[in-house]
């Protein structure tokens, strides 16, 4: 994990030359088959971090699409995805051990073979782990929107970010990003459609894609009629 120094949860001073992470830890409760997960199937599906990019062909046996996930949460959209798109291969970043637990549950449950997990910060992940050009999509599902203003410089979608996003992906590529609070929308709208190698391939916000699954809480705010905004841009 990165930083070892610091206790999980512990709060940190900002500090303005410190550059963006990709989350903020915060602890959670594991159950015993999460746990279980993690000392069984971790070995087989989850990747160390290494300073040096991957093999994906080597990694998963064969020559496929490459998709890479940031922040799955717990994991039940990102094994759904998997399982319905057998010839993508996908990679989940993801810092919280409850949620990697049970995404491994759900590797486990449903046989996926095209599904390895990164625990670590994804902004070093990109820079180190993933070559330029060798992504054929990204996604980023519900990203803490840090609801207060004078938090919102700790959002991740974000230009440097974005910049780096889109040199990971190859010509073609897609980035996919979706939000349930407006404001961030708007933010994430405006930022994706300032960066020359991205265009947008809807007038502004897109339709749900197909392969992204509804999770219980984005369905339960439809139904009370909270608003959920897609962003799919393209790389040029």
């Amino acid at each position: 994990m990165p930083e070892p120094t610091d206790a999980p949860g512990t709060p940190r001073p900002e500090r303005p030359d410190r550059p963006i992470r990709s989350y903020v830890l915060r602890t959670g409760r594991m159950g015993s088959g999460q746990k279980r997960a993690l000392v069984e199937l971790a070995p087989h599906f989850v990747l160390p971090y290494e300073a040096r990019p991957l093999n994906p062909a080597v990694l998963f046996g064969r020559e496929a699409p490459l998709v890479l996930e940031i922040g799955f949460g717990m994991g039940d959209a990102t094994a759904q995805i998997a399982a319905a798109l057998a010839g993508t291969d996908f990679i989940g970043v993801e810092v919280h051990e409850p949620g990697v637990g049970a995404l491994l549950q759900r590797i486990d449950e449903a046989g996926l073979s095209n599904l390895r997990i990164v625990q670590f910060d994804a902004v070093q992940v990109l820079e180190h782990m993933i070559s330029p050009g060798s992504l054929a999509g990204v996604h980023v599902f519900f990203p803490d929107p840090w609801h207060k203003k004078k938090h919102n410089k700790r959002r991740l979608i974000q230009p440097p970010l974005v910049q780096l996003l889109q040199s990971r992906l190859s010509p073609g590529g897609y980035l996919h990003c979706a939000t349930d609070w407006q404001p961030y929308a708007e933010q994430m709208l405006e930022v994706l459609s300032n960066e020359p190698a991205l265009r947008n391939t809807a007038p502004a916000y897109a339709p749900k894609p197909a392969y992204r699954p509804l999770t219980k809480f984005e369905n339960r705010g439809l139904k009370l009629g909270h608003g959920v905004w897609d962003l799919v841009f393209q790389r040029v």
